[in-house]
C-alpha cells in the first residue's frame, strides 16, 4: 500500500484494502489480548507479593472477571471463519398459515431483530415489506450492514413458532403460530454470478404503503423474475426505480448464490444420508408465551424463560450458541454461562 502508483487501479487497490482489514481484524485484537495477559500477571505477582489485604488483591480480581469475558468473545471469532460469515446479510421473514395471527407474530419477529441490528450497531434497511390486511406483516425483507453479520444471522434461518394466548381470539383460546425466516449473504462483487438479461423480466408498479406524498403516484417499485429459476425479488423502499432496481439485483444474486451452494450441498448429503425438508413443522426455535414462559432453540438446547427481553431483541446467547455447537450440536447451560 505504501507504493506510488497503488490508488492507479482503485478497484485493485480497494480489494487489498479490504484484505488487510480483514487480517487485521483477526491478529489485532489477538495481540490485543496476549498484553493484557502479560499485564494481569504482573499484576498478580505484585498482589501476591503485597499479600492478601492488598488493594492489588480487589484490582485483579476485577480484571480476572473482565479478561475471561473477553476471552470467551475473542473465542468466540474462531467459530466465524467461514468464507461467507464477514459479509452483510438479506433477512426475509414470511409468517405461515395462521391468517392475522402467524402476520402478526412475523411483525413481532421483525421488531425482535431490528431491536437486536440496533444492540450490536448494525445498520439495516427494510428493502420491501407488506402489511397484513388486519395486523401484522405479510412479508418483510431487509438488508443488514454490519461485521460478521451473516456470520452471526445466519443461525437464524428456520421456522419459528410461537405459542400464547391470542389477543384476536375473543374466547381467550391458546393458538400456534409459525414464521419462517430465511437470512442470505450478500454477494460481493469479487464473487461472480452470472446472470443473463434474457433471463430477466422487469416489471415496475407504484410502491404501496407509507410514504407521504412519493406512495402511489410514480412506478418506482420493482420486481423482477429470474425465469429459468423462477425467484420473484420485489423492492420498494426507495424513492427512485434505479435504485430499488440495484437492491433487487443484490437480493438476486445472493438468492441465486444460495440456491447453487445448497445444489452442491444436497449432493454431498445425498451420498451419506437423506436431507430433512426444512418445512412448516420443523420449527428451530419456539417461543412459549403460556401456560408457561420459555424460549428454547431445538438444536442447540439453549433456552432462557426470559421471553421478553428475547423479544427485545436480547439474542446473543441463541447466536454464540448455535455458533459454539457448529449450528446443531447440544451445549450444556453451564457453557453458556
Amino acid at each position: 500500500m505504501g507504493r506510488p502508483d497503488f490508488w492507479d487501479r482503485p478497484e485493485q487497490a480497494q480489494q487489498t484494502v479490504s484484505e488487510l482489514s480483514k487480517v487485521k481484524g483477526i491478529i489485532e485484537p489477538f495481540d490485543r489480548m496476549a498484553s493484557r495477559i502479560g499485564d494481569f500477571e504482573v499484576l498478580a505477582e505484585l498482589a501476591e507479593l503485597e499479600g492478601d489485604d492488598s488493594a492489588l488483591y480487589d484490582e485483579a480480581d476485577e480484571t480476572w472477571d473482565h479478561l475471561v469475558e473477553d476471552l470467551s468473545n475473542l473465542e468466540l471469532m474462531s467459530f466465524l471463519t467461514g468464507e461467507m460469515d464477514r459479509k452483510n446479510a438479506i433477512v426475509t421473514i414470511i409468517p405461515g398459515a395462521g391468517g392475522t395471527e402467524a402476520c402478526d407474530w412475523c411483525s413481532i419477529l421483525y421488531r425482535m431483530y431490528t431491536h437486536w441490528f440496533d444492540k450490536r450497531g448494525w445498520k439495516y434497511e427494510t428493502v420491501d415489506i407488506m402489511p397484513g390486511e388486519e395486523a401484522g406483516l405479510k412479508y418483510v425483507t431487509m438488508t443488514v450492514e454490519g461485521e460478521y453479520a451473516y456470520g452471526y444471522l445466519k443461525g437464524e434461518k428456520g421456522v419459528h413458532r410461537l405459542v400464547r394466548i391470542s389477543p384476536f381470539d375473543a374466547n381467550k383460546r391458546r393458538h400456534t403460530s409459525f414464521t419462517s425466516v430465511d437470512v442470505l449473504p450478500e454477494i460481493d462483487d469479487d464473487i461472480v454470478v452470472d446472470i443473463a438479461e434474457s433471463d430477466l423480466r422487469i416489471d415496475t408498479f407504484r410502491a404501496s404503503g407509507a410514504g407521504g406524498q412519493h406512495v402511489n403516484r410514480t412506478d418506482s417499485a420493482v420486481r423482477i423474475t429470474h425465469l429459468p429459476t423462477n425467484i420473484v425479488v420485489t423492492c420498494q423502499s426507495e424513492r427512485s426505480q434505479h435504485k430499488n432496481k440495484a437492491n433487487a439485483m443484490r437480493i438476486l444474486k445472493a438468492r441465486l448464490y444460495e440456491q447453487e451452494e445448497e445444489k452442491r450441498a444436497s449432493e454431498i448429503a445425498a451420498e451419506s444420508s437423506a436431507k430433512g425438508d426444512n418445512a412448516w413443522g420443523n420449527q428451530i426455535r419456539s417461543y412459549v408465551v403460556q401456560p408457561y414462559q420459555m424460549v428454547k432453540d431445538l438444536r442447540t438446547h439453549a433456552e432462557t424463560s426470559n421471553i421478553g427481553a428475547v423479544l427485545d431483541g436480547d439474542l446473543d446467547m441463541f447466536a454464540e450458541a448455535y455458533l459454539r455447537t457448529g449450528g446443531g450440536q447440544a451445549v450444556d447451560a453451564d457453557d453458556l454461562e
